[in-house]
């Protein structure tokens, strides 16, 4: 057994002891395939289960399993101090959730794993609470099968007090992370997570493209790319410039910004010339552009927050 794989064990025992000391009725409202997964991680740490979905036939095998099929959408929130829902949107939780007799939400908590906006998470505090429940807001952060394994990275937002009280019940789920009090953390950490992954993916796809134009297969690319360039090049990158970012200041004297965009320009004009889509590197180049003509060239590439930002030169970085 590695040492990791020990590490997990370990992990999954702690949860498993701390789901045995704190069996929290649960109820899980939307059986899509991670509500089912999440009903499912209930389950399997002995929490009692009710679940509920518009086409009731979801539940069959949960049910089978253990779990308890409510026949309303009243009975569901009822039937649980804890309410656990996973469903498209905001709006379609209160579709659902509205159907439920007046009062019923009264003294429970509402952990909402359904998708939205920041705004949204706001809002849906005042919806809450003016029906007697406590709101806390949540992502999922890893796929379906990831679901109720302690290396699991689920977020939550909104009162502490609220979290701890449910922090075992939870952590039936997956790895629980507190991220503060504001109710819209969650989905912005969630929102501001999706949008690395879709560029990196993105990146890694289009360069994948330009290699694969000399007959390189992306697994080959992979090898370079994934196991050696990102961990050992550009996360030392981030690591070594967020206090840039956080402090405002870009010191350029070990390369700045005009620097890269000669890079850039080599990026756009080589994927031409290699008959590949040159959309990628025409966005990067027209973001150093801004960068440069803000009055940034001479400050190092983490001055690219700046321009993300929406500022122009503040006279603090290095040139």
């Amino acid at each position: 057994m590695t040492h990791s794989t020990h590490e997990q064990h370990e992990q999954a025992a702690v949860i498993g002891q701390r789901a045995a000391e704190d069996r929290t009725p649960v109820t899980v409202i939307g059986l899509g395939p991670m509500g089912a997964a999440l009903a499912e991680a209930y389950l399997n740490q002995g929490h009692p289960t009710t679940v509920w979905n518009r086409t009731p036939g979801k539940a069959d095998e949960l049910v089978a399993r253990g779990a308890r099929r409510a026949d309303s959408v009243t009975g569901a929130v009822t039937a649980s101090p804890l309410i656990v829902v996973c469903l498209k949107d905001y709006p379609a939780m209160y579709g659902v959730l509205e159907q439920a007799a007046d009062g019923a939400l009264a003294g429970r908590t509402l952990v909402n794993h359904s998708s939205g906006t920041p705004e949204q998470a706001r809002e849906a505090v005042g919806w809450a609470t003016g029906r007697g429940a406590e709101y806390l807001d949540g992502a999922i952060m890893v796929p379906v099968t990831a679901v109720g394994h302690p290396d699991a990275k689920i977020l939550y937002s909104g009162p502490r007090a609220v979290f701890d009280t449910h922090r075992t019940a939870l952590a039936a789920m997956g790895g629980t992370t507190y991220l503060g009090a504001e109710p819209e953390l969650a989905v912005l950490y969630n929102t501001a997570l999706l949008g690395l992954m879709y560029a990196t993916l993105n990146g890694f796809l289009h360069s994948a493209a330009l290699v694969g134009t000399a007959g390189v297969k992306a697994a080959t690319f992979a090898e370079l790319a994934v196991d050696w360039f990102l961990p050992s090049v550009v996360n030392p990158i981030i690591v070594a410039g967020v206090p840039d970012v956080d402090r405002g200041r870009y010191p350029g004297d070990l390369g700045n910004m005009e620097m890269n965009l000669t890079a850039i320009d080599h990026v756009l004009h080589t994927s031409a010339q290699q008959g590949i889509d040159t959309d990628h590197p025409a966005l990067l180049k027209a973001l150093a552009e801004r960068a440069v003509a803000a009055g940034r060239g001479g400050e190092n590439y983490m001055a690219m927050a700046e321009v993300f930002r929406g500022r122009r030169t503040g006279g603090a970085g290095g040139g």
